[in-house]
């Protein structure tokens, strides 16, 4: 009997061992709406919380670009890990705040960022297509955040953007993160509105995120190829990024929204592995 509860208990250890990933698209529908700039500070608040934290940077090698302001140099892209051509801590690009960053140079289809193990967390810095729709991976993600600022033009082309994502790809649910905001009453008053529309016009159930103060201290940081969350920890837009990175492990867990391939997880290498054990089996 003492037998049975050993290996009962030593399973359920391993079980609870298990992290499961969460994988997270971040996207918005004009450009100048700070999405890389939320990622970016997302990720550091996140690898402060000791997240393991990949980033897939869709935008390089645009020069907003994550890899172009942390002046990081991967060396390869998700196109050379899913080839097995490199493995994903060789392709991946290791930025100071502990997060690694990993670029999105080819169109992938029918892939689960989800088997970039041991990732806690997969980043998505997302591009649309030139219909305005979700890309291969971003289709895929637990979770799509759409980044706007609270003035009437962001908030318009938002509510039109969000009906043809859900159109598109059948979205049903959607979050969103008010970024650059003056005044917290303001809004709050903007989320509910939103949320509102959502549910009764758009047919989209929509969630707040949660809300970034304006910081004049984001250039400088930006300066030093860092993050807010890094470089200036006690500002404003800093404390902001870190509630939403808390309560993101909050979130309800929704599963991705295609179906995973029947194919080899893509983790890091153990440290001392040959060269030619690149993939592990899931």
């Amino acid at each position: 009997m003492s037998k049975i509860v050993a290996d009962q208990a030593d399973g359920l250890r391993r079980m609870l061992a298990r992290t499961p990933t969460r994988v997270l698209a971040f996207t918005s529908m004009l450009r100048g709406m700070g999405v890389t700039s939320v990622v970016m500070n997302l990720a550091a608040a996140l690898a402060q919380q000791g997240r393991q934290v990949l980033l897939l940077d869709e935008h390089h090698p645009a020069p907003e670009s994550i890899i172009h302001q942390w002046g990081i140099e991967p060396a390869g892209s998700l196109a050379d890990v899913l080839a097995r051509r490199m493995a994903c801590e060789e392709a991946a690009a290791m930025a100071a705040c502990g997060a690694s960053v990993l670029p999105v140079m080819d169109c992938v289809d029918a892939f689960d960022p989800q088997h970039l193990q041991p990732h806690q967390v997969v980043l998505i810095d997302a591009r649309l297509d030139t219909a305005g729709n979700l890309s291969p991976l971003a289709r895929v993600a637990g979770e799509v955040v759409v980044v706007l600022r609270a003035d009437p033009t962001a908030i318009t082309a938002t509510y039109a953007g969000i009906k043809r994502l859900h159109y598109a790809h059948a979205l049903k649910q959607l979050r969103f993160v008010l970024n650059g905001i003056e005044g917290e009453e303001g809004a709050q008053r903007i989320a509910h509105n939103m949320a509102q529309v959502g549910s009764r016009y758009l047919g989209v159930s929509l969630e707040s995120a949660g809300c970034v103060r304006r910081d004049v201290r984001l250039a400088g940081a930006r300066r030093q190829l860092q993050s807010v969350v890094e470089a200036f920890p006690a500002s404003a837009s800093a404390e902001d990024m870190r509630r939403i990175a808390d309560e993101m492990g909050q979130w309800p867990w929704r599963p991705v929204q295609a179906q995973r391939p029947p194919s080899a997880a893509y983790s890091l290498r153990p440290a001392g592995a040959p060269a030619h054990r690149r993939a592990a089996v899931a």
